[in-house]
């Protein structure tokens, strides 16, 4: 990234700019609302402005000019190249391997990076149910490779999940193989704290950036298990002046367009 470093950043620009910096100009990205979404319009609007970006309601190359409230946002219509079905967005699309990245979150993620978003306790009398997983699933098997975005506590990074709605790696490597799976999962997930990965040979994940002014302790005591570190751990870079800027005011014109 070019351009001087700006103002001190929160934790939640920090994630989010980290997951737009993985983002490529040639990427087909299935984008979800929130942060995930000001990610991908990040990436649009400063190192990638040719990236395709998807929405799940059917539109294609959605370029707008405001962060969306909905897949069902209006301004994702009127900007896109055009709309589909959500059945052809779903079996053309992204059950056809054309979706390069995909981006999920839940509620609560375990060290192989599998993904809850439907019960927190036991399924059957549960202290809580989610909303379940939606198209999340799929796209969790159908992308090329998964981001995914979650601030990082010992209530949502767990030892052990009570329902994995998402697959990531299973039990660790060759899980996804022995489903059938050709897919590469999850490749990166970013947090407000540290970039993870996960590791090649066991598929755990592991830390490989720590963003600026957070130390080893803050991340393990923010980790619901033993968290491992890499060899050649890094120091994310710091967010330039122009990331923050265009950051912001994307938000700033969403907020504004949102109260009107």
């Amino acid at each position: 990234m070019t351009g001087k470093t700006a103002a001190p950043c929160s934790p939640s620009e920090m994630m989010t700019i980290a997951a737009a910096r993985a983002l490529r100009n040639r990427d087909v990205c299935f984008v979800g609302i929130g942060a995930p979404s000001a990610a991908c319009n990040l990436a649009r609007l400063t190192h990638a402005p040719q990236i395709t970006l998807i929405y799940e309601s059917g539109t294609i190359g959605a370029r707008p000019g405001v962060l969306p409230l909905s897949i069902g946002d209006g301004e994702l219509c009127e900007t896109a190249l055009t709309t589909v079905s959500v059945p052809e967005m779903f079996r053309y699309w992204l059950q056809g391997g054309r979706i390069t990245v995909g981006f999920l979150a839940g509620a609560q993620m375990d060290r192989h990076a599998n993904l809850n978003t439907t019960v927190v306790g036991s399924y059957e009398h549960p202290k809580v149910r989610l909303p379940g997983g939606g198209g999340a699933p799929e796209i969790a098997s159908s992308c090329q490779e998964i981001f995914i975005t979650m601030p990082m506590s010992p209530r949502t990074f767990v030892a052990q999940l009570p329902f994995i709605t998402s697959l990531g790696h299973g039990t660790g490597r060759g899980s996804r193989a022995a489903l059938g799976l050709a897919t590469r999962g999850p490749t990166r997930v970013m947090t407000d704290l540290c970039v993870l990965e996960p590791d090649p040979e066991d598929c755990e994940l592991v830390v490989t950036s720590l963003h600026p002014g957070v130390t080893r302790d803050a991340a393990r005591a923010a980790c619901g298990w033993a968290l491992r570190f890499s060899p050649a751990l890094a120091t994310t870079a710091a967010p330039s002046a122009q990331e923050l800027q265009v950051l912001r005011d994307l938000q700033a014109r969403s907020a504004a367009a949102h109260r009107e």
